[in-house]
């Protein structure tokens, strides 16, 4: 999933200067598979049994890695549109069967276990953005998207046998009530805290995307060509350990408060290619914005389980997913003088999303018991709630 979603950052540079792509048409690309990755999500949450499939599991790889190798076939704009949204339906069903059937096994070990597993995605950017960085200087645009179907080939043979999540079952509690039905009484008494997670998770959507996507292409705006394909495989390696990092910080420090810096430190990271130019800045801004990006997920994912709010999972992923489609679109007129100025509004979009952290924290309910949310699309978040869960 992080080679088929993320490998189009890497790539895009090359696409600009060498498949005569425009900056605006890269953009909407980026839109198209943000778009395919709501959907996905949707169809995991509004079908649940897709969620439990082998058979969805096994098609989805297939799909996506069949989107990469088509890339490089055309030179369609409405061709590559149609291959990032099927790309971007895939790797969000693979990613929801994946995390629920890992997670669902790991529901009893350390916080920091699952946490690894996460980093799986920052383990595809990174691999990714050094297959691109080696074929840089010696190959084409094509070889790019080549090359990565091929990785994606390969990881999806390893992973070919993974066991999908098995049904799980409606648990009561003591006084007879489902889950889902003391869920729905707590939520009445957590709106004011779950729509400011809401705000400042949906503000992240927006913020994020942004560097996702432009980062690469902003930094070799000012910086030698290697930095820029550099800077994208150091994003993924500090991805990999960043989610168990912040599930072990969770036991001495409230979410709230950690989501709340995590979300500075973002804004930080993309603001700084923006603000300096040079080697360092660039890789010090990924190294930020990778270490960052998954745990925020994490975090927000986990908080709104903590809060027993209904269907809280589904509502953070839809508002997230919007944020990530409104993103790119917002930033295109931007974009004619380069991508600094991109890059600054999505700091301040950040920044914004840090804002609403902060006032999470006010009179924040830290000794709610988590609740145990119902199967389906909440499963991930749920498992991965209980698992980060610990002393604060």
């Amino acid at each position: 999933m992080g080679v088929g979603r993320f490998v189009y950052t890497p790539i895009l540079p090359l696409m600009h200067s060498q498949a005569g792509l425009s900056t605006g048409a890269g953009a909407n690309l980026a839109t198209g598979n943000y778009v395919g990755y709501l959907l996905g999500a949707l169809a995991g949450i509004l079908m649940p049994a897709l969620v439990r499939s082998p058979a969805v599991l096994r098609t989805c790889m297939a799909v996506l890695t069949g989107s990469l190798a088509a890339m490089p076939a055309t030179h369609s704009t409405p061709v590559w549109l149609a291959l990032r949204l099927t790309a971007g339906v895939a790797s969000a069903l693979i990613f929801v069967i994946a995390v629920s059937s890992l997670l669902t096994r790991l529901r009893e070990h350390p916080a920091y276990l699952p946490g690894w597993a996460f980093g799986g995605v920052g383990a595809g950017i990174a691999l990714s953005g050094l297959l691109v960085l080696v074929l840089h200087s010696v190959a084409d645009w094509r070889a790019a998207w080549y090359a990565s179907a091929a990785l994606a080939a390969a990881l999806a043979a390893v992973s070919w046998n993974l066991r999908p999540e098995g049904p799980a079952p409606v648990t009561a509690s003591p006084n007879g009530e489902t889950a889902g039905e003391t869920a729905g009484s707590a939520g009445t008494r957590t709106h004011r805290w779950f729509t400011a997670l809401f705000v400042s998770y949906a503000l992240e959507g927006i913020g994020y995307i942004v560097a996702g996507t432009f980062l690469v292409s902003a930094i070799e705006q000012g910086s030698p060509g290697w930095v820029g394909s550099g800077a994208w495989v150091l994003v993924g390696l500090a991805a990999v350990p960043s989610s168990a990092l912040w599930a072990w910080l969770c036991r001495r420090w409230s979410r709230p408060g950690l989501l709340c810096t995590a979300l500075l430190i973002q804004a930080v990271g993309i603001a700084l290619p923006a603000l300096l130019a040079g080697t360092a800045a660039a890789l010090v801004s990924a190294a930020l914005f990778g270490g960052t990006f998954i745990g925020i997920s994490t975090l927000a994912l986990a908080t709104g389980a903590h809060l027993r709010f209904p269907r809280s999972v589904a509502l953070l992923t839809a508002g997230y997913s919007v944020g990530q489609i409104l993103g790119p679109l917002a930033v295109t007129p931007l974009l004619r003088h380069g991508y600094h100025q991109a890059l600054i509004l999505a700091a301040a979009v950040v920044l914004a999303a840090a804002a609403a952290a902060a006032v999470l924290r006010i009179g924040f309910p830290h000794h709610e018991a988590v609740a145990r949310l119902g199967a389906g699309a909440g499963q991930p978040a749920r498992v991965a709630a209980d698992g980060a869960e610990g002393r604060r």
